[in-house]
C-alpha cells in the first residue's frame, strides 16, 4: 500500500477513527489494532510474507525473555547469535543468495573452472531490510543490558510492525519506540496538526518533486549513449533531488503519520544537500541507518580509537556494507567505497566534525566560502549517486564516458520546464526551514490564517494538478 496511494487515503482515516474512537480507553487494544492494521497494511503487497514478520517477531521475543533468565555469558552470546542468524539468514537468502550465486560461478569460470547452479527466483519482501535490522537492535541491547525485554508481546509486535516505518523505515530503536507502547496515549491536536503538515510536505516531497524527476533521470539512465554529456549532468542532478525527495518524503509521511496516534519516531533527514562536507552529509542523511550502523557495527569494531590503519579499515567497512544493505549489486559497493574515499582525508585530518552547527545558522545566506564548500559536497554527491542509481557497472561507466565528454558544454534535453521552477521553490523552502524538523514547520505561523490555509490549499492542488507518475517509493527495494 503507497503513502500516495487512494487505498491508503481510506486506509488511514479508519484506522484513526478506531484507534482514537473505539479503542481509546484500552492500552492492549489499541496495541493490538496498530498490530491487524501493520500486517493489513503489509499484506496489500503479499499476504504470504507476513510469515516472516510473525517469526522474526517471535523469534526475537522469546530470546530477549531468554536473555533476562540467564548470567552465563557462552548462553547469552548463543542466544544473541541466533537471533543475529536467523534475522541475517532470511535477509541473506531473500536479498543476497543469487547475487553470491553468480559471482561464485563467475569466479570459478574466471580461473578456468566453469560450473553451473540453477539460481532462485526469489521475489524480494518489502522492508525486510528495515525491519530486519529493527529486531536485531532490541536483541543486541537486551544482550548488552541497555534495555529490559519486555513480557508484552502484543507490544513486541506492534513495535517491529508499526506500519507508518514498516517498510522504509526509520529504522527505529527499540529503546525509543517500544516503550511508547507501554504508555497511555493521549490525543494533542497540536501534534496531529503537526503531523498533517510534514505528511503534506512529504507527499510534496515525493508526488510533485521526486515523481516529477524521475521522468527525466529514467531516460537518461536508461540509454546514457543516447545523450548529451549535459543532459546526462542533468539527469544526475534530477536523481539527486529524486532520492532525496523520494526517501525524505517517506520518512516525513511516517513521521507525521505517526504522531497521528501519539508516536514520535527519530528523525532521519535534516537537510542533507546544505552540508559543508561529506561528513556532515552523512551525519544528515539516512540518519537511523547511518547511527545503527556507527552504533552496532562501527563502534564494535573500534571506532576511530585505534591507529591510522584501524580507522581506514572501519571507515571502509561500514560505508561499503552500507552501501551493499542497499541492494545485491557491485554498483551499490561502489557507491559506498566512493564515500569512504570522501570521508577518510575528514577523518585522518580530524576534521570530520568541523560542521556540527546548521549551515548560515546566523544569517539569511551562507558566506561565499560556505556556499563553495556546499557546492563541492553537492557536487561529490551528485557523481556517487551514479553508481547508485545505475543498474550496472557497465551502465554506469558508459554513463560517466558520456558525461565527461565535449557535448557537457552543449544545452541540454529537458522533458518540461515546470520541474525546474518546482526544484527551485522546493530548495527556498527547504533553506528557509532549514532549522525546523521539517521545512514547513514553521512556514506561515505569523500569516493571517487565511494565507496560512492558502499555502496548504496550494500545495495540495500542486499534488493534484502536477504530481508526476506515479513511481515505487525507491527504497521499497531494499
Amino acid at each position: 500500500m503507497f503513502f500516495n496511494s487512494i487505498d491508503f487515503a481510506v486506509f488511514l482515516p479508519i484506522v484513526f477513527i478506531l484507534y482514537w474512537f473505539v479503542t481509546q480507553r484500552n492500552l492492549k487494544l489499541q496495541n493490538f489494532l496498530i498490530v491487524i492494521a501493520s500486517y493489513f497494511f503489509y499484506g496489500w503487497w503479499d499476504w504470504r510474507f507476513l510469515s516472516l514478520i510473525l517469526f522474526s517477531t517471535f523469534v526475537d521475543y522469546v530470546i530477549g525473555l531468554k536473555l533476562s533468565k540467564t548470567e552465563k555469558t557462552s548462553t547469552r552470546k548463543y542466544l544473541l547469535w541466533t537471533s543475529i542468524l536467523v534475522n541475517l539468514g532470511f535477509l541473506g537468502f531473500f536479498k543476497y543468495y543469487n547475487f553470491f550465486l553468480d559471482n561464485f560461478v563467475t569466479a570459478f569460470s574466471f580461473f578456468g573452472n566453469p560450473i553451473t547452479a540453477q539460481s532462485l527466483d526469489i521475489i524480494l519482501p518489502v522492508g525486510i531490510s528495515f525491519y530486519t535490522f529493527q529486531t536485531l537492535s532490541y536483541s543486541i541491547d537486551v544482550y548488552k543490558r541497555e534495555l529490559e525485554p519486555t513480557k508484552d508481546f502484543i507490544a513486541f509486535a506492534a513495535f517491529v510492525s508499526f506500519f507508518p516505518q514498516l517498510v522504509a523505515g526509520p529504522i527505529e530503536r527499540a529503546v525509543n519506540l517500544l516503550p511508547q507502547f507501554y504508555t497511555k496515549r493521549t490525543f494533542e491536536y497540536h501534534k496531529a496538526v503537526d503531523g498533517l503538515k510534514q505528511i503534506l510536505w512529504g507527499l510534496f516531497k515525493k508526488m510533485v518533486i521526486a515523481d516529477n524527476c524521475a521522468e527525466l533521470v529514467n531516460i537518461v539512465f536508461d540509454n546514457p549513449s543516447e545523450h548529451s554529456g549535459s543532459t546526462l549532468l542533468l539527469g544526475a542532478i534530477f536523481f539527486t533531488f529524486q532520492i532525496y525527495g523520494d526517501f525524505s518524503g517517506y520518512s516525513d509521511i511516517a513521521i507525521g503519520t505517526s504522531r497521528l496516534f501519539g508516536f514520535n519516531l527519530m528523525r532521519n533527514f535534516a537537510y542533507p544537500y546544505f552540508s559543508r562536507d561529506i561528513a556532515e552529509f552523512w551525519r544528515r542523511w539516512h540518519i537511523s541507518l547511518s547511527t545503527w550502523f556507527r552504533d552496532y557495527l562501527y563502534i564494535p569494531l573500534g571506532g576511530s580509537r585505534g591507529g591510522t590503519w584501524m580507522k581506514v579499515r572501519n571507515t571502509f567497512i561500514i560505508f561499503i556494507v552500507s552501501g551493499f544493505w542497499h541492494g545485491a549489486n557491485w554498483t551499490y559497493v561502489i557507491w559506498g567505497a566512493l564515500n569512504a574515499f570522501y570521508f577518510l582525508p575528514l577523518l585522518l585530518t580530524k576534521n570530520n566534525r568541523n560542521n556540527i552547527d546548521i549551515v548560515a545558522s546566523n544569517s539569511m545566506l551562507p558566506s561565499v566560502k560556505e556556499m563553495s564548500k556546499m557546492l563541492l559536497t553537492f557536487g561529490l554527491t551528485v557523481f556517487a549517486w551514479i553508481f547508485f542509481r545505475a543498474s550496472s557497472l557497465d551502465n554506469a561507466m558508459e554513463f560517466i564516458s558520456h558525461l565527461f565528454s565535449t557535448s557537457l558544454l552543449s544545452k541540454p534535453y529537458i522533458p518540461h520546464t515546470t520541474i525546474l521552477s518546482f526544484l527551485v521553490i522546493f530548495t527556498v523552502i527547504e533553506w528557509i526551514g532549514r532549522k525546523e524538523e521539517f521545512a514547513i514547520a514553521t512556514l506561515g505561523n505569523k500569516w493571517p490564517r487565511y494565507l496560512r490555509w492558502c499555502l496548504y490549499y496550494g500545495i495540495i492542488i500542486t499534488l493534484y494538478l502536477n504530481g508526476g507518475q506515479e513511481e515505487q517509493f525507491i527504497y521499497f527495494q531494499f
